[in-house]
């Protein structure tokens, strides 16, 4: 049994205070056709507080009046038929004994058991509006809960979001070591990747690419469709069609990142289609690159997580003017914002189970400060379209990287280093 999935569960029970309860689901199967589902990846708040893997399930944890914890999960009943036609199921004796839960419900019994569990309990979390039709469940076993006896304290229906975001934005050291081995794993298919790509391969073929790399190593998914967009596709931020041809002359951006026991890596790499950056493209490519180190080393603790942002605008502000693509004074162009025609994105987000992790970036007034174990991606960017009104040779010229970088006690350390962005070191590995 894993006891890091029961140690989070204790980190809710603290957070909650006594007399409470939390509850999650799990996800669902979904159709891609009349036959089949895509296949299944658990809720990562639901993955989070258990490590179980079956879908129609839910998880109740619940605190006494002294704060004693418990915890309950509903699961798919054991069933030989529908095993032997989908796999094995844990049941609710596999709840208790392989998954460290204190008690296991056949998730038929939920809606009998649920408002009795809740019961006594004075506040009652869930991820209020996340999943609209487990939420309109809940509502309604609070409510029964509520008439059981009309003389007990009013049940508080409260969201649990804001405190299951924070503990899931500092990584343990577990998931410190899972995410270490998923970002390796994409590293090196980038720099697999870079050998492998050829003038006229079509985008499609070098996504496939970098999904075989993914799962060789262990990575069977992507941690989200991967962009790969040769030439001006790559100013179009969020290009999935990947069906083009690879252009000789062109860059591709490749923005592709496997996720290893369900921790996301995320990395963009731009690089030249026929190995050789033409002195346009190497132009705009180190200014991001100026960019993108200097907004790395800003990621400590002591700073917030606005600065890599203000420092990549700078950079790459000053980079445009000295190009001739902007024109004017830094502070005169910051302040209006010229930049965003050309980077309109912000520098990086947070990184975990989810690729865009949960984890607020202020608490209203300030903006969170840094704290080892915290990991972010910091990924500034160039874009100049055709239809920008720039001299003809930058037109086209899209260029992102991306790495994610975790905070440290002593600074940070980037996870995905592995993977080239000297673009001398690009080009010699790409000759090799």
């Amino acid at each position: 049994m894993n006891t890091m999935f029961a140690d989070r569960r204790k980190a809710v029970g603290s957070a909650m205070g006594p007399n409470a309860c939390l509850l999650i689901a799990s996800n669902d199967h979904v159709s891609r056709n009349i036959h089949h589902t895509y296949s299944f990846r658990q809720d990562s708040y639901f993955w989070y507080l258990s490590g179980f893997n079956e879908s129609d399930s839910i998880i109740v944890i619940k605190t006494d009046s002294k704060a004693k914890l418990s915890s309950h999960m509903f699961v798919p009943p054991k069933d030989e038929h529908s095993e032997l036609w989908d796999g094995y199921r844990a049941g609710p004796k596999g709840a208790v004994d392989d998954y460290g839960f204190s008690q296991g419900y056949n998730n038929h019994e939920a809606d009998q058991t649920i408002p009795d569990l809740l019961a006594g309990c004075n506040k009652v979390f869930s991820l209020i509006g996340y999943k609209e039709d487990f939420s309109k469940r809940v509502a309604g076993w609070v409510k029964q809960a509520r008439l059981k006896d009309r003389h007990t304290a009013a049940i508080e229906h409260l969201d649990a979001g804001l405190f299951l975001s924070s503990l899931r934005r500092v990584k343990s050291e577990k998931e410190i070591q899972l995410m270490k081995k998923g970002c390796e794993i994409s590293a090196q298919a980038h720099k697999a990747a870079m050998q492998f790509v050829a003038p006229n391969m079509n985008e499609q073929s070098l996504e496939a690419f970098y999904l075989y790399k993914f799962a060789e190593q262990g990575s069977r998914f992507p941690a989200y469709t991967p962009i790969v967009a040769g030439g001006e596709h790559a100013c179009i931020l969020h290009y999935v069609e990947n069906d083009q041809t690879l252009n000789d002359g062109d860059l591709v951006l490749v923005d592709a990142g496997g996720e290893y026991e369900c921790y996301a890596s995320d990395i963009t790499r731009t690089y030249p289609v026929n190995g050789k950056f033409s002195d346009e493209q190497l132009a705009v490519y180190k200014v991001v690159l100026e960019a993108h180190k200097q907004a790395i080393e800003a990621v400590k603790t002591g700073n917030h997580i606005m600065q890599p942002q203000e420092i990549s605008e700078r950079v790459i502000t000053e980079g445009l003017v000295d190009l001739g693509i902007l024109d004017g004074k830094t502070e005169d162009l910051l302040e209006e914002g010229a930049h965003k025609n050309f980077y309109m994105h912000k520098v990086g987000h947070w990184i975990g189970l989810d690729t865009h992790d949960v984890g607020a970036y202020s608490d209203g007034n300030n903006f969170t400060n840094y704290e080892a174990g915290m990991v972010q991606t910091i990924e500034p960017g160039i874009y100049i379209s055709s239809k920008s009104s720039v001299d003809e040779k930058w037109k086209g010229i899209g260029v992102r990287i991306e790495d994610n970088i975790l905070v440290t006690d002593q600074g940070n350390e980037n996870l995905t280093q592995s993977a080239p962005v000297d673009p001398k070191e690009i080009e010699a590995l790409m000759s090799s």
